[in-house]
């Protein structure tokens, strides 16, 4: 496709999933028409649903079609009726693999109007960014049971670090960090627990080390996963960008999330950051299945992957419009962003984003 386009597949999945994914695609064809970027939109059935009539969550085929667009954008995953883990495994963490989807890109940024449960802290004080490592360390899969089921069972799951995984993190990290506009001056802080860990995370230390060597304009530091949390919440001004594996990436970026303001406003990616390579773009909450239908969700958080996506596909300018709107939504319109309580409901909302932009 030419240069300002972009060819995008459309999973809404479960729950609320595709309300909100609905808002964020009426926002890019929004800020499409006004950049003047074509956009192609193909939408996939995937999710609990069909998993369920067919036993199906996502086929061979599925997967080949897919790595023919330059990004996905994923409403949620998540049905009730079906195990936890049978549909984040072989959905979510399949995808990841498949298309090596090796970065997790988590902006955190407390926007105008939102309510955060630090006191006192405002939108200049929250505003930084986690990097975490998407491909490796517990998700690799690899374990299992002895004696299952007895008295004498054992569980295995083993953390995988490869220095090929680290590095291309760590430098990505690195260049991202570089890039970033942060007053505040730019650092990039290695999160791990090499104390405890001494194998898998001193890999990481040295080689966190060895590339800071390339970047001497950023200030390096390290924190050990719980003082960063701890520090998360009492000063999160300090942060500016944050490195770290997999798992601890997962349990962070929870927490991160609150102090933002709640999942209804956080977004992510799963990036592959090579040439041609397809990257996944989702809100961070869950599917909310209660809400289904009701058109009372907030779909904030899906519109801010749509302006991920426009970013890390190189149209920054539409991104910051989209990002723009969105604050002015948040700031000046909306009651509250919790579900029910914003004053609007979900399509209204991404029609005051569109308004607004």
């Amino acid at each position: 496709m030419p240069n300002n386009s972009l060819k995008i597949a459309v999973i809404g999945g479960d729950g609320t999933g595709p309300e909100v994914t609905a808002e964020a695609v009426k926002v890019l064809k929004a800020v499409g028409k006004l950049e003047k970027i074509e956009m192609q939109f193909d939408s996939f059935d995937i999710g609990g649903d069909r998993y369920l009539k067919t036993g199906i969550i996502i086929t061979d085929d599925e997967i080949a079609q897919l790595r023919r667009y330059s990004s996905i954008l994923l409403g949620a995953i998540g049905h009730p009726d079906v195990a936890p883990g049978i549909l984040e495994r072989g959905l979510l963490l399949r995808l990841r693999f498949a298309f090596d989807q090796y970065i997790n890109l988590r902006p955190v940024k407390l926007l105008p109007g939102v309510e955060t449960p630090l006191k006192d802290k405002k939108p200049e004080d929250i505003d930084f960014v986690v990097v975490r490592e998407n491909t490796e360390d517990m998700y690799a899969g690899i374990g299992g049971f002895l004696k299952k089921g007895t008295p004498d069972e054992v569980a295995t799951q083993t953390a995988v670090y490869t220095r090929k995984g680290c590095e291309r993190c760590i430098r990505w990290a690195f260049e991202y960090t570089q890039k970033r506009d942060n007053p505040k001056g730019k650092m990039l802080t290695l999160v791990a627990k090499t104390n405890v860990l001494t194998f898998g995370h001193d890999l990481w230390w040295r080689t966190f080390q060895e590339v800071a060597k390339e970047y001497p304009d950023v200030k390096t530091d390290y924190n050990h996963v719980d003082a960063c949390c701890m520090w998360m919440v009492k000063n999160p001004e300090y942060y500016d960008v944050i490195v770290t594996t997999n798992m601890f990436g997962d349990i962070i970026t929870d927490l991160a999330g609150i102090i933002q303001g709640g999942m209804g406003v956080a977004a992510g990616g799963n990036i592959n950051p090579e040439k041609g390579g397809c990257s996944m773009y989702e809100p961070m909450g869950g599917s909310a299945p209660k809400y289904t239908g009701k058109n009372v969700i907030n779909p904030i958080a899906a519109i801010n992957a749509a302006a991920m996506l426009l970013e890390q596909e190189g149209f920054a300018q539409a991104a910051a419009r989209v990002t723009k709107a969105i604050t002015i939504v948040t700031g000046s319109r909306m009651k509250s962003q919790a579900a029910g309580k914003m004053g609007f409901g979900t399509s209204e909302v991404g029609d005051l984003v569109c308004e607004n932009l």
